[in-house]
């Protein structure tokens, strides 16, 4: 099990907040990441990470940075750069795993080239999607580089016409084919796959879902069967290791079973996954045995700058 760092990495500055849209939920996610490297012994400076990062970084002088960011800026490379800039030790992916991963059709493409299956989809101007029917019905539209289902709209078979879309999404977007059935996730950690868990809501798992308290219900171990556990374990470990991520990351699912084996599909691979204790990453370090403030000092342990 993770204990205090060989490297004697005492201050962690865990870097939570920032500017996307996902602001909130990685308040969230920050806070309870230092109180539990507080419990493991460390000493968590929690930092807002706004548009002064570097200067608080080099005031700070943390021996190691855990990045509890989500979304755009946090996510995506923009902060790991920063932080190989400023040689700082950090948790999590780096700079191209991090924009590799953020960018769902580069994402796919490395997918592909792997084995992974993923459903059809094409990149569309946003004023063409609310024009007409790109791909036939039923199929989704979300960002292509947010994450935590912001933005994302999904156009029944029987839509009259195409979505009317908020005017805060981008000026193009992903159009998905719509994978019909249950939603499935596992974490990897390391070199190691730990679970799978089926999440359970009444419509799609958006934002909402995600967050808001009984807006959905985790079943973990998922109740499904062993070849499909086994598929969904395999294809998170190889797009964990294809895309070049490092500690953790949750990759997600959608699983047809009228159709069996070749009715599950890799929607998307999160390198900064939600970090509270009732999150699934550490639902599912909970399965092997590692407990909420083990996992985040096995993160600082494994923290670094090249990655």
């Amino acid at each position: 099990m993770a204990g205090k760092s060989s490297r004697q990495a005492s201050k962690v500055a865990v870097l939570m907040g920032g500017l996307s849209a996902e602001r909130e939920v990685s308040l969230s996610s920050g806070r309870e990441c230092a109180q539990a490297l507080r419990e493991a012994g460390y000493e968590a400076v929690e930092v807002d990470a706004g548009r002064d990062l570097a200067a608080r970084m080099a005031d700070l002088r943390p021996d190691v940075c855990f990045n509890a960011l989500h979304g755009r800026w946090g996510e995506d490379g923009c902060v790991q750069g920063i932080l190989e800039w400023m040689a700082i030790p950090y948790t999590h992916s780096g700079v191209l795993a991090s924009a590799l991963a953020m960018d769902k059709t580069r994402a796919k493409d490395v997918y592909r080239a792997h084995g992974i299956p993923v459903a059809a989809s094409v990149i569309a101007a946003t004023a063409e999607v609310q024009a007409r029917h790109v791909m036939a019905p039923p199929y989704v539209v979300k960002p292509n580089s947010e994450g935590s289902s912001v933005g994302v709209y999904i156009v029944q078979e029987a839509a009259n016409g195409p979505p009317v879309l908020s005017p805060d999404m981008p000026a193009t977007v992903m159009v998905e084919q719509y994978v019909p059935g249950r939603e499935l996730t596992v974490s990897v950690l390391g070199d190691r796959a730990l679970g799978v868990t089926e999440i359970i809501t009444d419509k799609w798992y958006d934002y909402h879902a995600k967050y808001a308290p009984g807006g959905s219900r985790h079943v973990c171990p998922a109740d499904i069967p062993q070849d499909i556990t086994k598929a969904c374990l395999d294809h998170a470990l190889k797009a964990h290791q294809a895309l070049g991520c490092r500690g953790l990351s949750r990759s997600d699912f959608r699983w047809d079973e009228g159709r069996g084996l070749s009715g599950l599909f890799i929607l998307e691979t999160n390198t900064q996954p939600g970090m509270t204790p009732t999150s699934l990453a550490p639902e599912h370090a909970a399965l092997v045995g590692m407990s909420f403030p083990q996992l985040c000092a096995w993160l600082v342990e494994d923290a670094s700058c090249n990655r």
